[in-house]
Parts: C-alpha cells; sequence; structure tokens
C-alpha cells in the first residue's frame, strides 16, 4: 500500500480502473461485429496526432491533438465503411496503415523533441497528469451513459444491420456516435496502456469472458471485471518491477484468457472421457 502515498501513483489507478471497464464495455460490441482491429487502426492514427504535436512543438496539446486525429480517423472509417465496397479488415489496415505513415513522416520531420514518445507507445504511470485524469472520467461517464441507455439497440446493430435498420433504428447516427466514442476511449487510454497495446486491451478481456460466458450479457459483464483486474495488477506489477504498463495490463488479461482457455479444455476432455466410458 506504501505506492499509495504517490499521487502519480493514485492517478494511475484510478485511471486504470476507469479503463478497465470501458475499453472492454465498448470492446464487447467490437468483437461481435467484427471489428476487433478497430481499435488497433484508430490508435496507430492516434500515434500521428502525437507526431503532429512533436512537430509543431505544442507538448502542452498533445493530448487534445490526439483526440482530435482520433475522431477525424474514426470518421474516416465511419465514412469508407458506408461508402467503399472494402472488407471490413482491409479498410482497417488502410487507415491503420495510413496513421501510421503520417506519423512516421511527421517523427521525422519533428527532428527530436521533448515529448515522451515512448509513454504514448507503452503507457506510463508517470504522465497521467490531474487533466488527463479527469478526461478520462469524464469520456467514461459520456461511455456508460450511452451504452446505459443505448445497450440494446447497439446489441441489435452490431448482431444484424440490416435488420435494425428495417426495424426503423437510425442505424447510421447510432454507428457515428459508437465509433466517435470508441475514438475518444483510445485516445484517452494511451497515456495508460499505450498505442500499441490499447487494441488488446479491448479484446482480449471479451475473448477470455467468451469462454466462460453464456450469453452476450454474461460477456459483457465478466469482460470489464476481467478488464478492471487486469488494469490494477498490471499497474501494480509495473510499480513493483519497474515494467512498461501497458505491457503489464495487456499480459495479466492474456493470463486470464489462458487460465479460461485450460480449464474450459480439460472440462471438455473430461466430458468426452465420461462419454466414453458410458460406451463402454
Amino acid at each position: 500500500m506504501g505506492m499509495l502515498q504517490y499521487d502519480f501513483m493514485v492517478r494511475a489507478l484510478i485511471s486504470g480502473l476507469v479503463i478497465g471497464i470501458i475499453c472492454p464495455a465498448l470492446g464487447n460490441f467490437l468483437v461481435i461485429r467484427r471489428y476487433a482491429f478497430m481499435a488497433d487502426a484508430i490508435s496507430h492514427v492516434c500515434l500521428a496526432g502525437v507526431a503532429i504535436g512533436l512537430w509543431l512543438g505544442a507538448a502542452s496539446y498533445t493530448s487534445f491533438l490526439v483526440i482530435v486525429v482520433a475522431v477525424l480517423g474514426a470518421m474516416a472509417v465511419d465514412y469508407l465503411r458506408t461508402h467503399s465496397s472494402l472488407s471490413p479488415d482491409a479498410l482497417l489496415a488502410l487507415v491503420m496503415s495510413g496513421g501510421l505513415a503520417l506519423a512516421v513522416i511527421f517523427f521525422g520531420l519533428a527532428k527530436g523533441g521533448a515529448l515522451d514518445i515512448t509513454s504514448y507507445l507503452f503507457g506510463s504511470l508517470m504522465t497521467v497528469n490531474n487533466s488527463d485524469l479527469w478526461l478520462i472520467i469524464a469520456v467514461a461517464i459520456i461511455v456508460l451513459l450511452f451504452l446505459a441507455l443505448l445497450y440494446k439497440e447497439l446489441y441489435f446493430i452490431c448482431s444484424d444491420e440490416q435488420s435494425a435498420r428495417v426495424a426503423g433504428l437510425p442505424v447510421d447516427r447510432l454507428n457515428l456516435v459508437f465509433i466517435f466514442l470508441v475514438a475518444l476511449t483510445v485516445a484517452v487510454s494511451l497515456r495508460v496502456v499505450g498505442t500499441l497495446l490499447v487494441g488488446a486491451l479491448m479484446v482480449i478481456p471479451v475473448l477470455a469472458s467468451l469462454i466462460i460466458g453464456r450469453s452476450f450479457q454474461q460477456v459483457f459483464y465478466y469482460s470489464m471485471g476481467i478488464g478492471v483486474i487486469s488494469a490494477l495488477l498490471g499497474l501494480v506489477g509495473s510499480y513493483q518491477f519497474g515494467l512498461a504498463t501497458g505491457g503489464c495490463i495487456v499480459l495479466v488479461a492474456l493470463f486470464f484468457f489462458a487460465l479460461f482457455y485450460i480449464v474450459k479444455w480439460v472440462q471438455t476432455l473430461f466430458k468426452q472421457h465420461s462419454v466414453l466410458k458410458e460406451f463402454e
């Protein structure tokens, strides 16, 4: 508990708790929609925002630039999704490559600077300041209110968009708001989890929950629980051993996935063995 005497650690734990909730919450709808790489695509676009901030020499405005670029990238994804015949994986690969290319160009143009790039790549405990924390909390409130009010409608759209249109739901507007919130969540999560791993925090807890959940509602709540535990344990491990925050968080989430997978596999073996014994 000694780490709680440090303000930066308290901020990191609170932000990790919040991010551990909202990332898997949105990730559930990305997974059932087969857009699991959406968060990765947007995070690579966010890296371009970091590079632009470094190029402009505006380190204090980097968080704002990251959010702006993330939202623009998300809107581009939504526009191309509805106005082109590209498959989802090709579309996300296109946006991801474009974002990474822009980041490389602007990092090259910047030729060095005071901005700590590694904290955006891999996450860091030290870089979460008060304004970042309040921004994360504000985004979390908006995301949770949106999901609480439109949970069923969003599930319907992600499961069968055509039927949702026939039923009269405002599919295009809800899709736009949802992608906008995904972009905001990815942008504010970079400080804690990092650009390279924020997509994993959105997807891995959901995949782990799919192994043990019997309904979408169970998977939804289990994934948030796994996300919170992964974030908190990962942050503590990062503090204790001086490791990259994002890597620690994702490794804990992977541990849960591996644990549930092995338990499920053992259960299946026992069931098959029992069935064979009955036939004998």
